[in-house]
């Protein structure tokens, strides 16, 4: 089907999904577009469905060559028309590593969805997020292969263990 693509996002342990799941709750009386059934994540790329086993055995290297590793998330930020709320991380050498395994930076935020909506509904999300974000320190930990339409998950594949825990 010429509309479908895969999609290979970074994922986070469980605590950091829960603090995200904490922060999302605050939204929960705001109509949303967002595509059910996704982790909380940050999108690396979208590729064609033909580069399956290409965009796998990608995968599989960074993840044997990368380590989890901490992120900070620290902002709030809307973009696509005003019409997406998120939460975005400070860019690290380590996210900036595991991104470029699958294409280049140039153009990309990293984020994490909190919302999707018209406009109007968007500012006043963004204004009640607001006053419950607080900069948070959470960890990337695996990486998923999703196909896009309609959402299938691929695979999982977990990141080697930090030196350090959080």
């Amino acid at each position: 089907m010429a509309d479908k693509m895969l999609c290979v996002l970074a994922g986070y342990d469980d605590q950091t999904s829960q603090r995200l799941d904490k922060l999302k709750e605050c939204l929960k009386h705001f109509e949303t577009q967002e595509t059910k059934g996704l982790p909380h994540h940050i999108t690396l790329c979208s590729v064609p469905t033909e580069r399956e086993a290409e965009i796998k055995k990608a995968m599989i290297g960074a993840a044997e060559d990368i380590k989890a590793f901490p992120i900070t998330f620290n902002h709030i930020g809307i973009f696509g028309g005003a019409k997406v709320l998120f939460i975005s991380p400070d860019v690290s050498f380590s996210l900036l590593k595991l991104k470029e395994r699958f294409g280049d930076s140039w153009n990309w935020t990293a984020h994490t969805t909190m919302l999707i909506s018209e406009p109007d509904m968007i500012i006043k999300a963004s204004s009640v997020l607001s006053k419950t974000f607080k900069a948070f320190v959470g960890k990337v930990d695996r990486l998923y292969l999703y196909e896009f339409f309609p959402v299938r998950q691929i695979c999982s594949i977990k990141l080697k263990k930090s030196d350090n825990a959080l």
